[in-house]
């Protein structure tokens, strides 16, 4: 058993308080993680406002980083000592898992959502009582975290915490969307609508291929500004004429949107500003959408829904890694860092646009 510091959420949209609270030891295939620092994702928020009562209190945070404390008995991935990033939960036997698709790993909900680990106890407790955990396999807002080694990833030594943390999640997502599931070929459109982490990083991949137009597109200017700067030909507001302005900045319409807001109206305008044959990708969380289904077959539109990218994160991570050292993933320019007592400020300023990815760094 060990004391550790932890961002508990006591009641569905409550706040995060910061709180004493005591983690396990490692079971035999666990490794125990010291944070060093934790991407805060706009998953964690949405969850922490719709999350079951009866699996409160809870601790969420799923873009860990930080160094191995000590490993269990079975573990071969991992030592003590080693730089790693946290990322989702998979079983690592079911079908998808097996064929290289470990996001759509059949045992996802209990491993990664039921507020525990998948035999329904929880490594961590609050004054003697069961403390929800096992956020994405981690609920890493806190100073420790025990993971089943299939979530660690061991990263280089001189790769910045605040960097490797947000690879576990937002990065793979909006990145691997377009390397792994898209695969665009260079010289094709590819537009993005919502430039937050997850929307900049599809950004910065689309880039990095060769994508020529690569679109922006977002309410918040400084999101737009560093669009451009990551290599966007042009970023716009979501106003009226969208549709028709993708239109002309594509040639006719684009090979490829990937649309990050989960709004449904940004979803149908996606559709509009598609080429015949193009595709377009569904990453943001949210609620029904509807499509004019005669739009989509005049266009042969194919629609893909993406959780994390289609990632690998064991084989895609590293990649990301080399794309940053070769100059291709600047994603230390969507970072800003926060002190992880302060997380309620750090949320502020993502729900305020401000910032682009909050990461909260532990001393």
């Amino acid at each position: 058993m060990r004391r550790v510091r932890a961002a508990v959420t006591e009641a569905p949209g409550a706040p995060f308080t910061v709180r004493d609270a005591d983690l396990d030891d490692p079971r035999p295939h666990d490794v125990l993680v010291r944070m060093t620092a934790v991407g805060i994702c706009h998953t964690d928020l949405g969850m922490r406002d719709t999350w079951p009562r009866r699996l409160t209190p809870m601790v969420f945070g799923h873009e860990g980083a930080g160094c191995v404390e000590a490993v269990g008995g079975e573990v071969t991935g991992a030592a003590p000592g080693d730089r790693v990033c946290l990322t989702f939960a998979s079983c690592g036997a079911c079908e998808p898992c097996a064929a290289g698709h470990p996001a759509y790993c059949l045992d996802a909900r209990s491993l990664n959502f039921s507020g525990g680990r998948a035999d329904g106890t929880t490594p961590l407790s609050l004054d003697g009582a069961p403390l929800h955990a096992g956020f994405f396999g981690q609920s890493s807002f806190a100073t420790y975290a025990v993971v089943h080694e299939r979530g660690v990833i061991k990263v280089p030594a001189d790769l910045p915490a605040e960097v490797a943390a947000p690879l576990g999640c937002g990065a793979q997502t909006g990145a691997g969307t377009v390397l792994n599931r898209l695969r665009p070929e260079p010289g094709s459109s590819l537009v993005v609508l919502g430039a937050g982490g997850v929307g900049l990083s599809a950004v910065m991949a689309a880039v990095a291929v060769g994508c020529d137009p690569v679109v922006a597109v977002d309410p918040v200017p400084s999101r737009r500004a560093l669009a451009t700067e990551l290599g966007a030909g042009a970023a716009l507001a979501p106003g009226d004429g969208l549709v028709a302005a993708l239109r002309d900045l594509t040639g006719g319409g684009a090979h490829h949107v990937v649309e990050t807001t989960g709004r449904p109206e940004m979803a149908r305008r996606a559709v509009g500003a598609l080429r015949p044959r193009g595709e377009l990708a569904l990453l943001g969380l949210g609620g029904e959408v509807t499509f004019d289904v005669m739009a989509l077959l005049a266009k042969g539109v194919r629609v893909h829904g993406v959780i994390e990218g289609d990632s690998d994160p064991g084989r895609f991570v590293p990649e990301l890694i080399d794309l940053r050292r070769r100059g291709l993933f600047p994603l230390d320019a969507l970072v800003t860092t926060f002190p992880f007592e302060e997380i309620g400020a750090a949320v502020a300023a993502m729900e305020d646009g401000s910032v682009v990815k909050p990461v909260l760094a532990f001393t």
